[in-house]
């Protein structure tokens, strides 16, 4: 009786123990941020959105005119976010974006800055957002970016909004440490290491040691807590000729899986003409995960609709390394 006890007792504390391993990384506790287009989310059968394995979801991009005029009607996007929130994903509208937007360097002058932010407050007022996601890069980036950041977190934050941005190395010296610190957290793009734009650069963009080199320099350089970092990781491929400068092609990874079987467990892809494709297949992202786990606090997805369906899903391999399931 006794031995049976112990036996018991033993099966419990290990059961807690496994169940308390598991709690370690659960949607409380690791975000999985996925960009999604936001004129597609205005379309979108809510159920074919993988609500349930996301945490956040960041609508891009709200952009106003060149005036800073917001004139598109956004009701629209309430099905949308009022599914997410049905599933307890918050969702967020990402301002600015990739490429070069001019304008915002008139909108975030201090002649126009508290109107911009004060349209940008109401928006996320009046369709029930969660917050606003910063994604002002490169030469967009000036001397008024952290007046803006202060001046965002300073309304948002006390209406229990949040205030996130999208960050990366190769603009690393325009951000101030004090217009970091104004964020909830990061989204770290630790991808684009190369592209089209650099032809004479062939080869993979995004590797896992690009993503531990990106994390190394914000986590150890610019002090950004590991709970505030999320470690960006794309869905798509970038393809170099054979000869040094040839033009590049872009590739989401939904058609590379469906284009070349097997590919999803590879990370490049010799193409007809010659071309060699690279990106992140299942292995690299399940890798990738496991380094955020440690690392940083989720991983951030650029950006949902370019992922392939069924078992070779990237989101669905994150989810099984994130959550076990």
């Amino acid at each position: 009786m006794k031995t049976r006890l112990f036996l018991a007792l033993l099966a419990g504390v290990l059961l807690s123990g496994a169940v308390t391993a598991r709690q370690t990384h659960s949607k409380s506790d690791f975000r999985i941020v996925g960009y999604y287009p936001l004129r597609s989310a205005m379309t979108a059968d809510p159920k074919t959105v993988p609500f349930d394995r996301v945490t956040h979801i960041n609508l891009s991009f709200l952009n106003p005119d060149t005036l800073g005029n917001f004139t598109q009607d956004l009701s629209p996007l309430l099905p949308f976010i009022r599914a997410a929130h049905a599933k307890g994903v918050k969702v967020l509208a990402s301002i600015a974006g990739g490429g070069r937007h001019e304008y915002y360097h008139a909108l975030l002058r201090d002649d126009n800055r508290a109107r911009f932010i004060n349209d940008l407050l109401l928006i996320a007022l009046k369709y029930d957002l969660d917050g606003i996601d910063v994604d002002i890069e490169g030469s967009d980036i000036d001397e008024n970016y952290e007046k803006f950041v202060v001046g965002l977190a300073s309304v948002l934050k006390p209406r229990g909004k949040l205030v996130t941005a999208a960050i990366a190395v190769f603009y690393k010296d325009q951000f101030t440490d004090h217009a970091l610190a104004q964020y909830d957290f990061v989204n770290l793009m630790s991808y684009d290491h190369t592209g089209p734009w650099t032809p004479e650069k062939p080869g993979p963009h995004s590797t896992y040691e690009h993503a531990v080199a990106d994390l190394d320099y914000f986590l150890n350089e610019r002090h950004i807590p590991k709970e505030k970092m999320v470690l960006g990781v794309g869905f798509y491929g970038y393809g170099f000729g054979p000869e040094l400068n040839s033009p590049a092609k872009t590739m989401v990874f939904r058609d590379i899986q469906a284009q070349f079987p097997g590919s999803e467990l590879l990370d490049e892809q010799k193409l007809s003409d010659g071309a060699t494709l690279y990106y992140n297949g299942i292995p690299t992202i399940k890798r990738k995960t496991n380094l955020a786990k440690a690392r940083a606090s989720g991983v951030m997805i650029w950006q949902l609709l370019q992922d392939a369906p069924g078992k070779n899903s990237l989101l669905h391999a994150i989810n099984e390394e994130a959550y076990g399931r």
